[in-house]
């Protein structure tokens, strides 16, 4: 399969013309049913670093990759065969494994609303889902919990030592980060605690529910300390959390450590590394989601791509478009999500970066309209606001 170089007029533009005549892409079609949604699960993993794309569906049958990544080029002979035009990295050999049975999906060139090459600024934007720096002080996840899903009321769970700012807002979660076992004197401490904030309404009960999630950890880990750098163990300790009785609807884990401005490395090196890491988190999931991964979609998510030349010390510099990656049971089967805006000549984003083709927004808002029931309305008002420039992507789950 090939896919060509867009036109002026493509299918984004012809959305774009929709949406200023007021008709939006979520218009098009409808939810599934209360019942259907009923018990879905949607995962967020952010990598965190600016992830490079181009090193992770790589652009094998276009003439200019070559030519632009030279020492940090994945040979197209090393590559894991999707298409034509594309090879996954060589580590992503589980998510390759999805992808033969219509379990996995992937958009090359997706950006934030907004040009920024800032790793915090970036980050804040892709959290806050605004459509513009500081317009939103809440995460997107949390107002969608506020929102609430065609199949009745959600929730979210943070794994990490802290919450992500996609999380924060009004609506409770809920939050674990990988440690040791509880020993009897901090069985006692806890207790004490309870005791202490019995009858505080706001400590009291956020007390109890951070014991609760304690607990549970301690039976889905068998009480065995877990590093937070085993990300196979970590994300299936998360699957099971969120596959578990009365089990989180959404839940968000972070990877660090995309930031390779040096060394950065082809089939092996430091992105190499970091992907075997994600791989193993991927398999992890599916691991720990177990007869609930037919439900689940999983979306993995960065705040911008990299530049599309080498630098002079055989890295990556801050970017714009890069790889986004789904996968997961409820995941409709299909090739490539969005356009390829290719890298010729003329084609990059000032001259630099790969181009953008499609609005992360536009991912998020067809997951949680299709997958999770969140209302249309709610979507263009609320969860994501002054977004009408990017319609919901359709068709993404079955």
């Amino acid at each position: 399969m090939t896919y060509p170089a867009l036109t002026p007029f493509s299918r984004r533009t012809a959305l774009r013309s929709l949406a200023g005549a007021g008709v939006s892409a979520a218009f098009l079609g409808g939810p599934a049913s209360a019942e259907t949604l009923k018990g879905r699960k949607l995962v967020v993993v952010i990598a965190r670093g600016a992830l490079d794309g181009l090193s992770v569906t790589v652009p094998i049958g276009d003439a200019r990759y070559y030519a632009l990544r030279q020492s940090i080029a994945v040979k197209p002979e090393k590559t894991l065969p999707i298409d034509a035009l594309f090879g996954l990295h060589p580590k992503l050999v589980a998510y390759h494994g999805l992808m033969a049975v219509g379990e996995a999906r992937f958009a090359p060139a997706v950006a934030l609303p907004q040009r920024i090459r800032s790793h915090f600024e970036a980050q804040d934007l892709l959290e806050t889902g605004g459509a513009g720096l500081y317009q939103a002080s809440t995460g997107w996840l949390n107002r969608a919990l506020q929102a609430g899903g065609a199949a009745g009321p959600m929730t979210a769970l943070a794994v990490g030592a802290q919450e992500p700012l996609i999380l924060r807002g009004p609506a409770a979660t809920q939050s674990w980060s990988p440690g040791g076992r509880v020993d009897a004197q901090t069985g006692r401490l806890a207790s004490s605690l309870m005791d202490l904030y019995a009858d505080d309404p706001l400590l009291g009960p956020a007390l109890a529910n951070g014991l609760s999630v304690e607990n549970q950890a301690e039976v889905l880990t068998g009480g065995q300390p877990m590093q937070g750098r085993d990300g196979r163990a970590l994300a299936a300790t998360a699957g099971r959390f969120v596959a578990a009785p009365s089990g989180p609807t959404i839940a968000v884990l972070s990877l660090d450590g995309f930031d390779t401005h040096a060394r950065q490395g082809a089939e092996d090196g430091q992105l190499a590394n970091r992907l075997g890491v994600m791989d193993a988190a991927l398999a992890g999931l599916k691991e720990g989601l177990g007869d609930q991964w037919p439900k689940t979609v999983v979306v993995v998510v960065t705040e911008f791509g990299r530049t599309a030349r080498v630098n002079g010390t055989g890295g990556t510099d801050h970017g714009t478009a890069s790889t986004l990656l789904l996968a997961g049971g409820a995941l409709k089967a299909g090739g490539m999500v969005g356009d390829w805006p290719t890298l010729a000549e003329g084609r990059l984003f000032e001259d630099r970066d790969l181009a953008p083709s499609l609005d992360v927004r536009s991912v998020f808002k067809g997951l949680l309209r299709d997958h999770l029931g969140v209302d249309r309305k709610a979507l263009e008002t609320r969860v994501f606001p002054n977004s009408l420039e990017a319609p919901a992507t359709m068709g993404l789950v079955a």
